[in-house]
């Protein structure tokens, strides 16, 4: 009864399944990562253009990039830092996303998955004095599919701009507006004092530490409310 229910199963049916949406899969986390390594050229172009064109200064003023490895870079300008990071894993949009709303989606459901590229602002002092209960933020996530297009999730500069996922396709000019885009975010984001309460206990342990050591969280908007809908 066994081998019979066994013989039974459509073997060749499931196999191809698993090969369409494995290949599918791949395919797509080929596309992102082809994009990814074009974000990281074209970022190496922007320092080298920085530093081409802005000359010695009173202060030294730092526009470094550096790879973190595969999935991963960083671009460190002024005192900020934006970490670029590749996600291995393919995604779709839920099913109450706008985009699966258009007729792009509804034409070849393929088209909705997609490989993601977070970009995230840290302090670059948090880094230099090892603050690991420091805070970043996420600014932005580009959504790209199998056929290039895009479709960023964002803060101001980055999300209002990226938005028209059937029409945007992810070549040199987009990753460049992407990059300018968020480091002009970065640089209108800016470090607020945190509220007084927050930081009127201080322990033994900590003052007896070096002022570069203080478990004092920073963050650029400690204590604030930080929404994606007040573009803040």
């Amino acid at each position: 009864m066994l081998k019979r229910i066994i013989m039974s199963i459509p073997n060749k049916d499931l196999f191809e399944a698993v090969v369409a949406k494995a290949g599918l899969k791949q395919e797509v986390y080929a596309t992102t990562l082809n994009a990814f390594n074009e974000f990281k050229k074209e970022t190496i172009r922007l320092t080298r253009d920085y530093h081409k064109k802005i000359k010695q200064t009173q202060w030294p003023i730092p526009f470094e990039y550096k790879d973190r490895g595969a999935f991963e870079f960083e671009l460190k300008f002024g005192s900020d830092v934006l970490i670029f990071f590749m996600h291995t894993n393919v995604f779709e949009f839920s099913r109450d996303h706008e985009v699966m709303k258009t007729s792009y989606i509804k034409k070849d459901k393929k088209r909705s998955y997609c490989g993601i590229i977070h970009i995230f602002n840290f302090l670059a002092d948090s880094f230099k004095y090892n603050r690991t209960s420091d805070i970043g933020y996420m600014i932005g996530r580009i959504f790209v599919n199998l056929e290039s297009h895009y479709f960023i999730e964002g803060k101001r500069e980055i999300g209002l701009l990226y938005n028209n996922f059937p029409t945007s396709e992810l070549d040199t000019h987009a990753i460049i507006s992407i990059v300018q885009s968020s480091i002009q975010y970065t640089l209108n984001f800016d470090l607020l004092t945190p509220p007084y309460d927050n930081m009127k206990e201080v322990t033994v342990q900590e003052m007896q530490t070096t002022l570069d050591n203080l478990q004092f969280r920073t963050g650029k908007r400690l204590g604030f409310r930080f929404q994606a809908d007040s573009g803040e």
